[in-house]
């Protein structure tokens, strides 16, 4: 047997163990990158630790170490009540919001995990707060992330452009950033309607809100938080309304914090996770009561799971496994069903990996058989596009991560196992939905 077959049996074993068994899947996929790069690969420790994630641990631990400092102090309420109040009090609007807010970010640049590690935390606060099903907030963010990632000035964008430029093939940069906005808002609206969006607009409409009324308050009933036109009883926590919220020092330090990571990711491109590090301690040292519990908040077992899981595929890399499925695929003798399946092998290489690696690496794969010109190459290029970048909700992905990591207290291991479904249907869905939308019609 291969080492490359040899990696795809044990990946296969590690999700099937973990699943039956009560033992954690970050700690199996350190195991079998330990077994399989010393056993069979002839990797030292070191070479299999090269393969850890390091940028993605700093970005989960230090964007949720920053926004679990943002909640003990009440700055994340008050970001609420500002939001709720500026939809009108519509609940039904606050997830399009941060879908349109998201796709904004990384059309104008920002890498997706970058606009993600931003506008997670906040979306997924207003979960918690007004019982929106955190499946339904966390999905939109991400779609919103990828329905903006291929415009002409964004990260992905640009490098599926560069790469289909330097190898000669015939491309369309406005089609691709169409073709992708498009399919994530209506795969969006798909999303909204399957997790609870028919009740946030009863409720939207329910609440009759008065969008100049003088102040808008929170009742919490037995069934969860609801929006209401009259102010609560005053009870001293945060769910008063806005006036009653008086802005603290510890406030407008969070503030300042959270806008210069906004600020320092997406106009100065400092990494996203040493940024957050950075403004969590400066607020740990300006107001180490509000810090005190925060590291606790962390969601560490979810930095294991997804750390184990990409140091393992690390490793599948290495040992050539990606670019042995891509030649398998390659010398398939019909190009429609040659086309589907490299769609589908982005689509799930890309739902534990890089995104931006496998779209920078199955292209120049498929330049032979694309200038062979049987299949579009740009119906090709668009359709492997969105294949490996929906797929970006999986649990694996960073993307998917920060979702995870800033689920409502207790529900992290649900959304987990809602995304890691979500995150799989679409490895199906999306390369037989993009194959026939754009393939088989031979657009380009």
């Amino acid at each position: 047997m291969s080492i490359q077959l040899v990696t795809v049996v044990a990946l296969a074993l590690v999700f099937l163990i973990a699943t039956v068994l009560p033992v954690h899947m970050g700690a199996l996929a350190f195991v079998a990158a330990f077994v399989i790069g010393t056993a069979f690969a002839g990797e030292s420790t070191d070479d299999i630790v090269s393969g850890f994630p390091g940028d993605l641990f700093v970005i989960l631990v230090g964007v949720t170490l920053l926004f679990a400092i943002a909640k003990g102090n009440g700055t994340v309420d008050r970001l609420v009540h500002l939001v709720v109040r500026a939809v009108g009090g519509r609940i039904a609007l606050i997830p399009w919001v941060m879908f349109v807010v998201t796709a904004a970010l990384t059309a104008v640049g920002a890498v997706v995990p970058a606009a993600v590690a931003i506008i997670a935390p906040i979306g997924m606060g207003f979960a918690r707060r007004y019982s929106i099903n955190p499946m339904l907030m966390g999905l939109l963010i991400i779609n919103g992330a990828s329905a903006g990632g291929f415009s002409p000035i964004s990260i992905f964008g640009s490098i599926v452009n560069g790469v289909v430029a330097r190898d000669n093939l015939p491309s369309n940069p406005g089609l691709l950033f169409a073709s992708s906005f498009v399919f994530n808002l209506v795969l969006s609206v798909v999303v909204f309607f399957l997790f609870g969006g028919r009740e946030l607009v009863r409720r939207s409409s329910a609440a009759k809100p008065r969008v100049a009324a003088a102040a808008l308050a929170l009742s919490s009933t037995s069934t969860g938080t609801t929006l209401t036109d009259e102010p609560a009883p005053s009870s001293g926590g945060t769910d008063e309304p806005d006036e009653r919220l008086p802005l603290t020092r510890d406030h407008v330090f969070t503030l300042i914090g959270l806008a210069a990571l906004a600020v320092g990711a997406l106009v100065f491109k400092l990494d996203v996770g040493f940024t957050a590090l950075t403004v969590a301690t400066v607020l740990s040292l300006v107001s180490p009561g509000s810090a005190k519990a925060a590291v606790g908040e962390v969601a560490w077992p979810t930095v294991l799971l997804i750390c184990g899981i990409v140091t393992f595929v690390s490793l599948m890399e290495r040992v050539g496994t990606i670019d042995w499925l891509g030649n398998l695929v390659t010398r398939i003798g019909s190009p429609l069903l040659a086309a589907i399946l490299i769609c589908a092998i982005g689509a799930v290489v890309s739902a534990f990996a890089s995104t931006t690696g496998i779209l920078g690496a199955l292209i120049p794969l498929a330049v032979p058989f694309l200038l062979a010109g049987e299949v579009g190459a740009v119906s090709m290029i668009i359709a492997l596009a969105i294949s490996s970048s929906v797929v970006d909700s999986s649990p694996f992905s960073t993307s998917g991560a920060l979702v995870v990591a800033n689920a409502p207290a207790g529900q992290n291991d649900k959304v987990f196992r809602g995304l890691m479904i979500w995150g799989f249907s679409m490895c199906a869905i999306a390369p037989i939905a993009t194959w026939l939308l754009f393939i088989l019609p031979g657009w380009g």
